[in-house]
């Protein structure tokens, strides 16, 4: 495995990939691109956190930035630290849903948004050219510390006009959250606390010691779903390492499936204020169906967060998210954020008096199949496959904003290139898993050739 370089950040496992030296680079070319300003530094719980974190604070002071660093806090607190310091950039380390030895850099503008193509490959090139504007001794940034990042943040989802104390604290709600040790650790249960919600926490000690895979999939979570039917709880939380991705469970231990985290944001919002949404091409159709709900449209983006939010931005939509799990409201800031998602959940529940099951059992039901085709076994490139299912299906007015997206009554496919492996992503929506499988073979039996 290689260091992942992106213009959305830099990951690889530290200590092989990602170096001391490396994690010079690139903070050196990301606080060169700044021309200095301040910078609000926070991380994930990782083992090798506090290094980097050093480093790469280190790194920013020796280019002119000033620092201020929020310690182990998820990327949206750290999001929200960059607009309150009004600062001209973040970096979190954070490899995400990554297992325990990777480690990253994600880059904020002073938008606090990540940083768009753009600006990533100004930042890429300085990195290539290695011209950093290193500063003499009196020139370095100074470095401070913002102790009340994660109390801010919880703060501001409380005093959204829709999110009410007493009517989520009069529900009497009983949570599980599994935070899988990560930044949401100590931020999550601090928030449900406020809100009135008793909380029992599992694997809610920031260590970076992730008790099973961090990513928040049904394969991973069968812990959580048998403690909260033995305790009867009645909502699981669960989070990723940087508490950006939001998976719920009902009461009887049955995942809502990472799609409908912004499905249920979506219908939350929209019943309070009625706007157009916005999500990713590979998102479900559920988002689709719950905004026309209440008459509104659904638009859609290039896959990639910062995708969805310059998509957000540019329709005025209220409420917006990836299906992975990802809440993006832009009442708070534009980046996807566990906490808001959470509250809203709970928002709901308490004001419609149901059971997360009932909610889950009236909300519009797909089945999302995941696939891929192997280029190495067809002597093509990805642009000649995406090319060929384009023409073929001319008449279905397929969406090539991101690869090729193909509509049909029943459900739709997407093909999409990998940007780092020789394959085709293949991802097919349909009333069931069986029936997505049989679209996508089907799209593909149209052009010769099999997933």
């Amino acid at each position: 495995m290689s260091l992942m370089v992106s213009v959305s950040g830099i990951r690889g496992i530290f200590g092989t990939d990602l170096t001391p030296e490396n994690l010079v680079t690139y903070t050196a070319a990301y606080g060169t691109w700044l021309e200095g300003g301040t910078v609000v530094v926070g991380r994930d719980s990782r083992v090798t956190g506090q290094i980097c974190e050093d480093i790469v604070t280190a790194t920013l002071q020796s280019v002119g930035c000033d620092v201020i660093r929020v310690g182990i806090a998820p990327t949206p607190t750290v999001a929200m630290a960059v607009l309150k310091h009004q600062a001209n950039g973040g970096i979190i380390l954070t490899a995400s849903h990554n297992p325990e030895q990777w480690n990253a850099l994600k880059l904020l503008n002073e938008k606090s948004e990540f940083l768009d193509a753009r600006q990533g490959q100004e930042m890429l090139e300085i990195a290539e050219s290695k011209q950093f504007s290193y500063k003499p001794y009196d020139a370095i940034g100074e470095l401070s510390f913002d102790d009340e990042a994660i109390q801010d943040h919880i703060d501001a989802v409380l005093e959204l006009p829709y999110i009410d104390k007493k009517t989520i604290s009069n529900a009497g709600f009983t949570v599980a959250v599994d935070a899988v040790n990560g930044a949401g650790a100590l931020a999550l249960p601090l928030m449900l606390e406020a809100l009135g919600v008793k909380v029992h926490k599992l694997h809610c000690k920031p260590t970076g010691l992730f008790p099973h895979n961090p990513e928040p999939l049904p394969q991973h979570l069968g812990e959580i779903c048998d403690f909260i039917k033995q305790n009867q709880c009645d909502l699981g939380i669960v989070t990723d390492p940087d508490a950006d991705r939001l998976a719920l469970i009902d009461e009887n231990g049955r995942l809502f499936g990472e799609e409908y985290t912004q499905v249920a944001a979506f219908d939350f919002i929209l019943s309070k204020n009625p706007g157009p949404t916005a999500t990713n091409l590979s998102s479900s159709r559920a988002a689709d169906d719950i905004s026309a709900k209440y008459g509104q449209t659904c638009h859609r983006s290039a896959v990639g967060e910062i995708n969805v939010v310059k998509k957000m931005q540019e329709k005025g939509v209220v409420i917006g998210g990836e299906g992975n799990g990802g809440v993006i409201s832009p009442d708070l800031h534009y980046g996807r954020d566990a906490l808001i998602g959470s509250a809203m959940i709970l928002q709901l529940l308490a004001e419609r008096k149901i059971k997360a099951s009932a909610y889950r059992d009236s909300l519009p039901d797909y089945e999302i199949t995941k696939d891929k085709i192997a280029l190495s076994n067809l002597g093509m490139q990805a642009d000649e496959v995406l090319e060929k299912l384009q023409k073929r299906f001319a008449g279905r007015n397929p969406n090539t904003v991101d690869g090729v997206k193909i509509e049909f009554d029943e459900g739709w496919v997407h093909f999409r290139k990998s940007n780092t492996d020789p394959i085709v992503r293949v991802y097919a929506e349909a009333s069931t898993a069986d029936k997505a499988r049989e679209l996508a073979a089907k799209v593909t039996d149209e052009i010769g050739i099999e997933i």
